[in-house]
């Protein structure tokens, strides 16, 4: 089975917010929070990860919309 790649929202040199899918820009925002909205849709409907990125590049927060090994679900239901 093969699992839909990360969508991530970083901040590119120019000043805008860029949402990408496989290191490929899909969209440019002016503001993080319009990025981060349009790219949690997007990440919802693909049913995979969305990496939001802080100013320094680093990842700041993952939102996971898919089968997350790590959820409190799936933690659950592996320990019955």
């Amino acid at each position: 089975m093969r699992s839909n790649p990360e969508v991530h929202t970083v901040h590119d040199i120019g000043g805008a917010w860029v949402n990408k899918l496989s290191g490929v820009p899909v969209s440019r925002h002016r503001t993080k929070e319009t990025a981060i909205r349009r790219r949690r849709q997007i990440a919802r409907k693909r049913g995979t990860e969305h990496a939001i990125h802080n100013l320094s590049g680093e990842i700041g927060r993952k939102n996971s919309y898919g089968n997350d090994l790590r959820s409190p679900a799936t933690l659950a239901e592996k320990n019955r």
